[in-house]
C-alpha cells in the first residue's frame, strides 16, 4: 500500500497521507513522498490548487514511534540529517507555484499541525483538534516557530510552543491559525467547493501573488513597495490579465 495517494481532478491536485493505522505520523519515507508529490503538482501547468489531506480518523498526529525511536539513537548529525528534511518540506511547500491547502479533519498535532500551519491555507472539519505538543516530551517544534510566527502574534506563539495544549478548531479559527470551519458531514463537499474557486480566476495572477507575498518577508517598507512595482508590471503582461483588461472593455 502506497503512503501516498496523488490524484487530479478538475485541475486540483490531492496529495493524500495514507497511513491510516498509524494516524498518518510522518516518517522520512512520508516526508519524501510528499516531497516528490508536490514537486509533481509543481510542474504540472494545468493545476490550479493542491490539497493535502489525510486518510481515516486523522489529518497527521506528528512522528510515529519508529520516527522517535531513530531520534533517540541518533547523533547530532544523523538527527540534523533528519530535522533538515522536513525543513526542505516546509520550505517547498511556499515554493511550490499555487496554493497549497491542508484540509484537517480528525487530529493535527506536533509534526502534523506544523504541515498544516506551514500550508498557504487551511480549512478544517468542526471536531478537528490542533496542538503542538512537543514540549511535554522535552523536544522543541523549531523550524514550525518559524512559520507559527509569521501566523500569529508573538505571545500567541510563545503560549502555543511553550505550553504544549491541545485546542479546537474555534480557539484556532481565533488565533488565526484556520481560515474556513466546515460541519463534519459535509466536510469533504465543502473543501472541494471552497478550492473550485482557483479554477475560476487568474492561475499566473495566483502564482504572482503568492510569491510576492512571501518575497516580503523580511523587507523594509519602501522594499516591499518596490518589489510590488516590479511585479504590477509583469502581471499587466500576462495573457490573464490582458484577456482580462478585453473583457472588461467590452462591457
Amino acid at each position: 500500500m502506497s503512503e501516498i495517494i496523488y490524484n487530479v481532478e478538475n485541475s486540483i491536485a490531492t496529495i493524500t497521507l495514507n497511513r491510516p493505522e498509524k494516524r498518518n505520523a510522518l516518517n522520512d519515507a512520508l516526508v519524501n513522498l510528499l516531497k516528490e508529490s508536490l514537486h509533481q503538482a509543481n510542474a504540472d501547468e494545468s493545476l490550479r490548487a493542491v490539497i493535502i489531506k489525510g486518510s481515516g480518523k486523522d489529518f497527521c498526529s506528528g512522528a510515529d514511534l519508529s520516527a522517535l525511536q531513530k531520534i533517540a539513537e541518533s547523533d547530532v548529525l544523523e538527527n540534523w540529517d533528519d530535522a533538515y528534511n522536513l525543513m526542505e518540506l516546509f520550505t517547498l511547500i511556499r515554493k511550490v507555484k499555487i496554493p497549497v491547502i491542508a484540509a484537517v479533519h480528525g487530529r493535527a498535532l506536533a509534526g502534523g499541525c506544523g504541515l498544516a500551519t506551514a500550508c498557504d491555507l487551511v480549512l478544517a472539519s468542526k471536531s478537528a483538534i490542533f496542538g503542538y505538543p512537543e514540549v511535554k516530551i522535552g523536544f522543541v517544534p523549531a523550524m514550525v516557530m518559524a512559520i507559527l510566527r509569521r501566523n500569529v502574534s508573538e505571545k500567541r506563539a510563545f503560549e502555543l510552543i511553550t505550553r504544549g495544549f491541545e485546542f479546537d478548531t474555534t480557539t484556532a479559527e481565533i488565533f488565526g491559525l484556520i481560515n474556513e470551519i466546515f460541519d463534519d458531514e459535509t466536510f469533504e463537499e465543502n473543501v472541494q467547493n471552497y478550492v473550485s474557486g482557483y479554477q475560476k480566476i487568474s492561475r499566473s495572477a495566483v502564482i504572482l501573488s503568492k510569491r510576492l507575498l512571501y518575497q516580503m518577508d523580511g523587507m523594509d517598507f519602501e522594499t516591499a513597495l518596490q518589489s510590488g512595482v516590479d511585479v504590477n508590471a509583469i502581471a499587466r503582461m500576462t495573457k490573464d490579465c490582458q484577456k482580462g483588461i478585453s473583457r472588461f472593455l467590452q462591457k
